[in-house]
Order: C-alpha cells, then sequence, then structure tokens
C-alpha cells in the first residue's frame, strides 16, 4: 500500500497523550517507550519494570538535561490475558517489548471516540494530536506498520495476536492485507517503529478532550 492509498482511506490519524504533554512532544518528538527509556537512561530493574511489565499507572521520568516525561499506563491489557491470546510462543514480556518500541495512532475517529469513550478513559482529560496521514506515511513510509486490533488491549474476548500483528505499509495492497486477514479486519491502529522526530511538521491540531461523564 502506497502513502496516497493509506491517506484515502484515513486521511487523519490521532495519537492521545497526558495533558500539558503537546509542548514537550512538539520538541522532542513522538517518542516510543524504549526510546524514551533510552533517552532517559533508565536501566536495570526500574526499566524492566516499564518495558517489560503491565503499567497500572502512568510514569514520570526525570532527567537533568532532557526535564520530565509522562509514559502512558497500559491499564487495558492483562497480562494473565495475553498468555491465552499470543501466537508464535511470544510470552506477556515479549508483547510488551514489542508494543513499547513503536508510536501509536488510531486509524479512525470512531477508533479514538471508543478508546476516549472506554469506562477507564471517561473521566480523565486527555490531549489528542490530530496527524495528517499522507505527511506522515510520506516521511516515514519504510517505518509505518498497519494493525487491525487495539494490540493494547484485551478487554472481552482478547483477538489473538502475534509476530504478524504488524504488517509494514509496503508489503501489501489493501486487498491483499484484507484477503489475509479475511477481509472481515479493518485497520485499527497505523503504528511507527522508533520515533516520529518531527511529529510538529505533521501536526493538524492538537485538541483537549475532557470527561465524558
Amino acid at each position: 500500500m502506497t502513502p496516497q492509498e493509506l491517506a484515502e482511506r484515513y486521511p487523519r490519524l490521532y495519537h492521545v497523550t497526558e495533558p500539558g504533554a503537546w509542548e514537550s512532544i512538539k520538541k522532542r518528538g513522538l517518542q516510543s517507550t524504549t526510546r524514551l527509556l533510552d533517552l532517559f537512561e533508565v536501566k536495570g530493574h526500574q526499566r524492566k519494570e516499564i518495558e517489560e511489565k503491565r503499567r497500572p499507572s502512568t510514569v514520570q521520568l526525570e532527567h537533568p538535561i532532557h526535564g520530565t516525561v509522562i509514559i502512558n499506563d497500559n491499564v487495558p491489557l492483562s497480562e494473565k490475558a495475553l498468555f491465552n491470546c499470543l501466537d508464535d510462543g511470544l510470552s506477556p514480556s515479549d508483547w510488551l517489548r514489542i508494543l513499547n518500541e513503536r508510536v501509536f495512532f488510531w486509524a479512525s475517529k470512531e477508533g479514538l471516540d471508543r478508546l476516549l469513550g472506554a469506562r477507564l478513559n471517561r473521566s480523565r482529560v486527555r490531549e489528542v494530536i490530530v496527524v495528517d496521514t499522507l505527511s506522515l506515511a510520506e516521511a516515514y513510509v519504510n517505518h509505518v506498520e498497519l494493525c487491525p486490533i487495539n494490540s493494547g488491549a484485551t478487554l472481552r474476548k482478547a483477538a489473538r495476536r502475534g509476530l504478524k500483528t504488524f504488517s509494514p505499509l509496503s508489503q501489501y495492497t489493501f486487498n491483499e492485507w484484507s484477503k489475509l486477514r479475511g477481509r472481515r479486519d479493518q485497520i485499527h491502529e497505523i503504528t511507527v517503529k522508533d520515533q516520529v522526530s518531527d511529529i510538529a511538521k505533521h501536526t493538524i491540531e492538537v485538541l483537549s478532550v475532557g470527561p465524558t461523564l
């Protein structure tokens, strides 16, 4: 699939983050958890806890040069549920490392609204970075991936997932990708491996979203 074909189907992408995070993201770029742990020189037990285990709450990191950053929680994930839905011999910690190596975007407004309206998020204030799909996909064409599920959740009936869950953008046409998925799935997430260092260049607007209670 070309960046143009992706943008025709999903012209806008959405990244959810903590309130007030945009000013830091605008300067530093949108970085994966693994990239942030490298930058903030987090090692040993603390790194293992953040990178390989479920985070029940946000994690704040401090650095004398880079300042402060907040890493999102992954409350919708259950390590117990992951044991039952992982393929390719992956362990829950393997899957968490895979997730932490990527930057995530919702591919549609409908997916974003479901996330923000979920019980776990209804009372939270969030920032939503709205991105131009074509601009981002052209700049990161060799790092963009397609995902047919909410890869960071195992609520209700957890979808199966494994090494082929994330497909490189240029690997298949949309019809080929859809056929391989049984023509039932849509693209739910767009990911970029490692980081989007110039996210401000591709951003259309940043929205503050309040509680929906």
